[in-house]
């Protein structure tokens, strides 16, 4: 069986959302879903680059400040998904293929087998060249923030902590080895409202993306994808810390 189109991503509301609309467009397009890093793994590498007390700030945002906001943005994650017509539903387990990396040997006979044109990505942890290199593939991912500015985790929010609303928004590209360094396709800001939060704007991120995400599949299917080098400062983001989400907040960017 071969696949003009596979989805590379892991199981959650994002992954779902860009699957079931793409699902629309390239019908039965099979997914690759690999399971989540173990949390020791993503703290050795934070605190690798991070340091010690800058970790410890993020774990504490992420488990005392983080299910609030889930809480309490539920009900606006509900309305998001309704007004802009976001399809949470899970992938069908027919099309799922499960893996316990993206970077695992699996992965790339998976690939090789399917032998797609263009492999779409999202919510993966950073691609390894092996992968990247398994035929010749396009692989392109939605990122949460605008590049190269906002590389890295929540670039929407950093924008609004920043002072920097006119970057508050999405990135489609084209991915490479680095941390969201890859050719840009498209970009679009987003608009956030008194309701939003760092859990909301993704969802809306997200939805801004779909349309030039979509178009971008056809075009590479056709080979007639157009991208531009990301210029600019450049910065890769994390979790903000406790405290500093906590200053964040009393500034209004929630």
């Amino acid at each position: 069986m071969t696949a003009r189109v596979l989805f590379l991503g892991s199981d959650g509301d994002l992954s779902r959302i860009v699957y079931n609309r793409l699902a629309q467009r390239f019908p039965g397009m099979p997914a690759v879903i690999e399971e989540p890093p173990s949390r020791w793994t993503i703290l050795r590498y934070r605190m690798r680059k991070l340091g010690i007390p800058a970790v410890v700030s993020q774990i504490a945002f992420l488990t005392l400040l983080r299910p609030i906001l889930r809480v309490t943005t539920k009900r606006r994650i509900a309305q998001i998904c309704d007004e802009l017509t976001l399809n949470r539903t899970a992938i069908p387990q027919q099309s799922i293929s499960r893996v316990a990396s993206v970077n695992a040997a699996e992965t790339i006979d998976i690939i090789n087998r399917l032998d797609p044109k263009v492999i779409v990505v999202k919510g993966t942890r950073i691609i390894s060249r092996k992968v990247l290199a398994a035929g010749q593939r396009v692989f392109i991912n939605t990122h949460t923030g605008i590049t190269p500015a906002y590389r890295g985790s929540h670039g929407g929010y950093w924008a609004l902590y920043n002072g920097d609303p006119d970057r508050c928004g999405v990135t489609v590209h084209v991915v490479d080895a680095g941390i969201d360094t890859g050719e840009v396709i498209a970009q679009s800001p987003i608009e956030t409202t008194a309701e939003d939060n760092f859990v909301t704007y993704p969802y809306l991120q997200t939805a801004a993306a779909l349309p030039a995400l979509a178009e971008a599949v056809a075009l590479a299917l056709d080979g007639r994808l157009a991208t531009r080098p990301a210029a600019g400062p450049s910065a890769v983001w994390y979790h903000p810390g406790f405290f500093q989400y906590l200053a964040g907040w009393m500034r209004g960017i929630k």
